[in-house]
């Protein structure tokens, strides 16, 4: 129950983070996609019942305040938790390299599905360009941030069964 909790603060506080600090601290392409990395952590380490509907809710509150189409980025974060809920039995899930290139290919996947998604149904001139400007600074700052993570205690917690 209490790593429930901890848990819980940590997602919230990677929300405080990733929508106050971090925007005025740090140029676009430079600020790490905590709540993805929640999201890919969630994919790895815990259930499919309580890390779905929690995939859908942080891609949410990335579409809340980041201005975008209410809804794209919750899709898509919750499209990437089901591929990675569905390999990761198959693979060692506490091992920190699996979750820094997990993080990189989820960071990517999540550019390229948010722009695949965008072209198809908006008519947005230049969207290709200004999504993909930043798109190798975004994924080495996610694998970054992702390696810091891996050195908190909460990572080397035993995993939840569902």
């Amino acid at each position: 129950m209490t790593s429930q909790i901890v848990k819980i603060l940590i997602i919230v506080g990677a929300v405080v983070l990733q929508v106050s600090v971090l925007p005025v601290h740090l140029a676009s392409p430079f600020k790490p996609d905590l709540l993805l990395i929640a999201m890919v952590y969630l994919a790895l380490r815990g259930s499919f019942e309580t890390g779905a509907p929690l995939a859908w809710f942080l891609g949410l509150l990335k579409d809340v305040f980041s201005g975008l189409y209410l809804g794209l980025n919750a899709f898509t974060f919750l499209v990437i938790f089901v591929v990675i809920k569905s390999i990761s039995d198959r693979l060692y899930a506490e091992s920190s390299e699996l979750f820094v290139v997990t993080v990189s290919v989820a960071s990517l996947t999540c550019v390229v599905a948010d722009l695949l998604l965008l072209v198809m149904f908006t008519s947005t001139p230049a969207i290709s360009y200004s999504i993909t400007s930043g798109l190798i600074p975004h994924i080495l700052i996610n694998a970054f941030a992702a390696s810091l993570v891996t050195l908190f205690p909460i990572f080397s917690s035993p995993q939840e069964t569902a």
